[in-house]
């Protein structure tokens, strides 16, 4: 452009100016007629996709978290040589969230030199509140339970007392049923409970004692009256006293397997 005289170019902007140009687009000059060159695709997941991704990942993290809690239950458990020593690791270990919205730890009620061990579900209200297992209603009903087969949880003789656990050391919010990643972290520190123990026979009340330790997808209704064996121990399983408050129909049942603990123990 240098033969382009300075006179032509300031008319040149004069007449743009006119034109209503007001800014200057680019140095290069623009082909209005020519088509414009198709856009560049942009590699994008649709936003339905992202989210299940993100999701998946979030599962993944906390099923990773879950397994390290339970691996860290499971030597926590085995590097217990006695129960005041298991009882102290259960009350210190941090993987399972009941811990948090608990008012205490419940570990056990009776004497460990019993011959009969019996396993409930989880804490309760009352059990919450003054941290020993089945001093409820259904406590109540166990403790007369107990009585009929001659056993009282308080006598310090192994063959009239009755040693009492649950699966669960802390209460579950409005008293649900335990989850299986709950009931997977504590079930190491349940079975360390039992070799500790070294009960003669085993009791197992209710669906969530039964399933953790007979590892059955079958519900209490199928399993009840049937012997299995723990960690080298006999055991069997009855219905929840909670669920004889329910329903008095399984009564008769439950006693049956009842007079199964004793006739056992009797022969022992």
């Amino acid at each position: 452009m240098d033969h382009i005289d300075h006179q032509t170019l300031l008319a040149a902007l004069a007449w743009q100016v006119e034109m209503g140009v007001d800014e200057a687009i680019g140095d290069d000059p623009v082909d209005r007629y020519s088509a414009p060159p198709p856009p560049e695709p942009v590699v994008q997941a649709p936003p339905v996709v992202q989210a299940i991704s993100a999701q998946k990942l979030a599962e993944n993290e906390h099923a990773q978290l879950i397994a390290n809690f339970t691996a860290q239950a499971h030597a926590m458990a085995a590097g217990c040589a006695t129960l005041p020593a298991l009882h102290d690791a259960m009350q210190a270990f941090d993987g399972c969230t009941l811990k948090q919205g608990a008012r205490n730890f419940v570990f056990s009620d009776g004497h460990a030199s019993a011959r009969l061990m019996i396993v409930g579900e989880a804490p309760g209200r009352d059990e919450d509140r003054e941290g020993r297992p089945f001093v409820g209603r259904s406590g109540q009903l166990l403790d007369k339970m107990l009585a009929a087969i001659g056993r009282d949880r308080s006598s310090e003789a192994p063959d009239q007392g009755a040693y009492i656990t649950n699966v669960m050391p802390w209460r579950p919010p409005a008293n649900r049923d335990p989850v299986g990643e709950e009931v997977a972290m504590m079930r190491p520190f349940l079975l360390r409970h039992i070799t500790l123990a070294q009960p003669d026979c085993l009791l197992l009340l209710g669906n969530s004692a039964m399933k953790t330790l007979f590892e059955v997808e079958q519900g209490i209704t199928a399993m009840r009256g049937q012997w299995r064996e723990v960690a080298g121990v006999p055991a069997i399983a009855s219905f929840h006293p909670a669920a004889l408050l329910r329903n008095g129909l399984h009564k008769k049942s439950a006693w049956q397997d009842l007079l199964h603990i004793k006739s056992r123990l009797d022969k022992t």
